[in-house]
């Protein structure tokens, strides 16, 4: 595996029970760049991400992340090596202020007690760093908030900051768009773009107009198999591509 690349999925599969849900993916993503999986529904993106993060095992191939074969890893392994993702769903804990939610993954992350009730102080040693995540995702008026009351575009923005709390290499990103207003996709895209100043970002999203803001390179998965790979601009017009994307109505 060169060094340029972050991750290397070979002839990576997935199948249950004879249907083939991912078959001979092959992706990789460059160190420091945003890279995309898009493809109609059902074209196998979210089990490729699964795999790729280790929430389901593989039928057939490897997985390289940072030169290591993760493999035969579970996902909490590989998270603790920095490759962390996001669900379609923000999963923060609702009753706790958008401060805490912070501290908290900051805790985790260094190994500490999820029992931090016992004591407030075991939260306090990272309000300064939990403090600068929230300035990084333009939450500081909300650190006090409860994460329940907030409008769903900012709660995207606090899943953002707790997995920016996990210092990963890699952040993998489903659908950060979905269910967003239009008044919040200009927003939580620009703190994507953020995020990939830190870290390597590979993401699955149907918006193509954030894909097309953000993307370095684009995947392009149809029935489970890579279709096509290039730069937006490339992909966007490829015939197969075209076809894939409702009967060559255009990406």
């Amino acid at each position: 595996m060169s060094d340029d690349f972050i991750l290397e999925a070979t002839d990576l599969g997935k199948s249950f029970r004879g249907f083939h849900a991912v078959r001979g993916v092959n992706l990789q993503v460059r160190r420091g760049t945003v890279h995309a999986l898009i493809g109609p529904n059902g074209a196998g993106k979210t089990t490729c991400f699964n795999l790729l993060t280790r929430f389901l095992p593989v039928t057939s191939g490897s997985i390289v992340f940072n030169g290591r074969d993760i493999t035969p890893l579970d996902a909490a392994t590989v998270a603790g090596m920095g490759l962390v993702r996001s669900f379609q769903i923000s999963a923060v804990f609702r009753q706790l202020s958008v401060l805490d939610n912070v501290r908290v993954a900051l805790l985790a992350h260094a190994g500490g007690s999820y029992a931090f009730w016992r004591s407030a102080r075991a939260l306090d040693r990272y309000t300064a760093r939990a403090d600068e995540l929230l300035e990084a995702v333009d939450l500081t008026r909300w650190r006090q908030h409860t994460a329940a009351d907030l409008p769903y575009g900012r709660k995207r923005a606090l899943e953002l900051a707790t997995t920016l709390a996990l210092d990963p290499s890699l952040v993998l990103l489903d659908e950060p768009i979905a269910g967003l207003g239009h008044e919040d996709i200009g927003p939580v895209t620009k703190l994507i773009a953020n995020v990939a100043q830190r870290c390597t970002v590979l993401m699955v999203e149907h918006n193509m107009k954030v894909v097309a803001d953000l993307c370095d390179r684009i995947t392009v998965l149809q029935s489970g198999e890579v279709l096509a790979e290039g730069p937006y601009d490339e992909v966007s017009r490829d015939p197969r591509v075209l076809e894939a994307y409702v009967g060559g109505a255009g990406v």
